[in-house]
């Protein structure tokens, strides 16, 4: 299929062949019609992406902030690195979108459906979009006129904001799209409205809408608003304006009259004055977006709606309200339409949109030929490069991809590139991401479908790097197929799991010769190396104390997720491997405790000490955190026996400790990643014995469990 997609680099706008999205939980596979251009959103995305380093940092101070605290914390190559990995990527447009459902997997719809859509409304041929985002059209409403509806239900939420009633004066400061709209949805409510906006041109088309007086917005605006409004002052000013200037704001408090309110619709400067704000006693609502639900992961991605008793109008309930109004004749959204673009010839559109063909626009809508026909989308994999035997080596080694997200383009696919391994396919749930990994690494092929790679005859190991609850499904189907398996942590996040996998392996695989491992990275790292060989032949138990400052990470990101096991499985697992790595020993027994929060916002796992003790006698501290200082440096280990001593600081340095003396080693900080995948490569090869077993894998995983277990049982537990 094709979608217009952009380079994060440099800003160059483009129309790429992307594999097609496919149906997941909770949602429906959707043929566009028609997607309609967020003026301003989409031209400051576009605008932000063409501009220099420095431009997008002053466009992005939050990211700026981000990046200060990586280079204390990684250092600045690795952080150059990092950035250099993350603008290397392409992005998809769009947010508003109109089509026919072709796949359901949710009751609410079937095939055929005519739906408008939201959020992941893409500027593409199909899209998957949850339920939540998706409304069904009425009739008499065309396609032309849905591909609005996102934009609608914006404008509506910053009118619900506002808390507007019948015979109130509201000045609307921004006649784009989103202001055009908030006017015909005021005078729905029965508003007295007075538009403002730096241009005239669409004070015309205002005025035929439904304004009832229009005003360039200048100083001597509050005296034209001051007649208006017969002295009183407005009694709401809503803002649908997008600039980074602060006058919007400031222009809103002359309007305003006293205990009055000022709604930010649009992306404005938000530098408050407090004297007026103070003298008028002023109230500010910020309008998020489309309304209640918006950008909660609960209600966009799993599906979980607001009950109506409790959340009158959510996102969608914004929505279908838009297309009643719209089917009702009451908002007329098709005189906003100044163009219409075959998806083949979109970039015109952009080009009108930042100025490089000066035209006068407002409403522009991206139309998909051949879409008044429902049709499958296409799921086959889209060549990239070919390759001849010529272009790798070893070509014994054929890869495949499951998931590619910034871990891996920075850790996995790297080490194999420079080991000139065959990189032959990729697949990713999102099909841009899928495009721009395989350009970027010169995949042979890119796909959606992870079986595409699962079942590729040529494919002899397969990198799996999705999210925690899939792992241990990929291995056991990758497994299934007689493929080496090379899985970022966890294995499993659950026992079930993780006996499935130790069955298939230890019955089938292992015999086969298939190499299973996991991306426990860090015994690989040359700190522990010359930490483990200080400590070679030492003939006492082990006190081992690991101190983690993990961070602060919030509950509603997908790591914090239940089902997706949970930090302590997901990455705990790491520092429980160092220590089986340095003592060759399994944990015996455990028992962990953690904090006791009554912070809503606090997971208590996050922060928890465990003791561990080991098959040889030693024992284990695992100090794991995220309440702490973020300048805190992340990993701190302590390792004391027979009278030597050794000291990791963050993998930057290591003090060695006997007989009296001190050494101290400096190291580049880096965590053994590479050396983890030149291992894995020259164990297949058959160049190394495996350094990883599966019996120190499964004692890993499972020791994590019993971690858990304890946190919520309160009492040791035997492994």
């Amino acid at each position: 299929m094709f979608q217009i997609i952009q380079y994060q680099k440099t800003g160059e706008m483009s129309i790429e062949e992307v594999p097609a999205p496919r149906l997941k939980d909770g949602g429906v596979l959707v043929q566009n019609v028609f997607s309609l251009i967020s003026t301003g959103t989409e031209r400051t995305s576009v605008e932000t992406a063409q501009a220099s380093l420095i431009g997008k940092a002053r466009s992005r101070p939050d990211l700026v902030r981000q990046v200060i605290d990586n280079v204390k914390r990684e250092g600045l190559l690795a952080t150059y690195e990092k950035v250099q990995n993350r603008l290397d990527n392409y992005k998809e447009l769009g947010y508003s979108s109109a089509g026919i459902v072709v796949e359901s997997s949710v009751t609410t719809f079937k095939p055929g459906d005519r739906v408008a859509c939201a959020g992941y409304a893409y500027h593409a041929e199909f899209i998957f979009v949850p339920k939540n985002l998706v409304v069904k059209i009425p009739a008499g409403v065309s396609f032309e006129e849905a591909a609005f509806t996102t934009l609608g239900a914006i404008a509506l939420q910053g009118v619900r904001q506002a808390d507007v009633r019948i015979g109130e004066q509201v000045a609307v400061i921004g006649l784009g799209l989103v202001g055009l709209i908030t006017v015909q949805l005021l005078k729905a409510n029965g508003c007295r409205v007075i538009g403002l906006d730096i241009s005239e041109n669409n004070f015309e088309l205002a005025k035929k809408l439904g304004c009832d007086a229009c005003t360039l917005s200048i100083p001597d605006a509050g005296k034209v608003v001051e007649a208006f409004t017969k002295g009183y002052g407005t009694d709401a000013v809503i803002i649908t304006a997008s600039t980074r200037s602060n006058e919007p704001l400031e222009l809103a408090l002359q309007l305003a009259r006293k205990k009055s309110k000022v709604v930010v619709v649009g992306a404005v400067g938000m530098d408050v004055p407090r004297s007026p704000f103070y003298e008028k006693e002023l109230e500010l609502r910020i309008s998020c977006s489309s309304g209640p639900g918006r950008y909660d992961p609960e209600y966009e991605e799993k599906g979980n709606d607001y009950p109506i008793g409790y959340v009158r109008w959510t996102e969608n309930r914004n929505m279908e309200a838009v297309l009643d109004l719209i089917s009702q004749k009451k908002l007329d959204v098709q005189s906003l339409i100044t163009h219409k673009f075959p998806i083949q010839d979109a970039l015109q559109a952009y080009d009108i949109l930042t100025g490089k063909v000066k035209e006068k626009h407002l409403g522009i809508l991206i139309e998909y030929p051949g879409s008044e026909k429902i049709k499958k989308p296409d799921i086959k994999k889209i060549e990239l490069f070919q390759k001849t035997k010529a272009d790798f080596n070893p070509p014994q080694l054929v890869v495949g991809f499951i998931g590619a997200g910034n871990f891996a383009q920075s850790y996995l696919i790297p080490p194999l590139q420079k080991l000139g391994v065959r990189l032959k396919g990729v697949a990713t749930l999102k099909p841009i991401n899928a495009r721009s990994v395989g350009k970027k690494f010169r995949f042979e092929y890119c796909t959606t479908q992870a079986e595409e790679i699962i079942n590729d005859p040529e494919i002899n190991t397969i990198f799996i790097a999705t999210r925690h609850d899939s792992h241990a499904h990929y291995v056991i189907e990758a497994l299934k197929k007689g493929k080496h398996v090379f899985v970022e942590k966890p294995l499993a996040i659950c026992e079930t799991q993780l006996k499935e996998i130790k069955d298939l392996y230890e019955t089938q695989s292992a015999l086969q010769g298939l190499h299973l491992m996991v991306g426990f990275n860090r015994r690989f790292s040359q700190p522990f190396k010359e930490i483990k060989d200080f400590f070679k032949d030492t003939p006492e138990p082990f006190v081992i104390t690991y101190r983690v400052h993990a961070g602060f990470i919030p509950k509603t990101s997908w790591i914090q997720d239940p089902a997706q096991g949970g930090r302590i499985i997901g990455e705990g697992c790491h520092f429980i491997d160092c220590m089986m790595f340095l003592l060759e020993a399994n944990p015996v027994r455990i028992y962990a405790e953690s904090i006791n929060s009554q912070n809503s916002q606090v997971e208590n796992h996050d922060n928890i000490t465990v003791s561990l003790k080991f098959s040889d006698g030693s024992v284990g501290n695992l100090l794991y955190l995220a309440n702490g200082d973020r300048s805190v440096e992340k990993e701190y280990c302590e390792i004391y026996s027979s009278g030597k001593t050794a000291i990791l600081d963050n993998f930057k340095e290591v003090s060695f400790y006997h007989k009296g003396k001190k050494k101290k080693v400096k190291y580049d900080g880096t965590k053994g990643h590479k050396q983890e995948i030149e291992h894995f490569v020259k164990v297949i090869l058959g160049k190394q014995k495996p350094q990883l077993s599966f019996e120190s894998i499964y004692f890993t995983t499972l020791t994590t469990f019993k971690i858990v277990e304890s946190l919520q049982r309160g009492i040791p537990c035997e492994i």
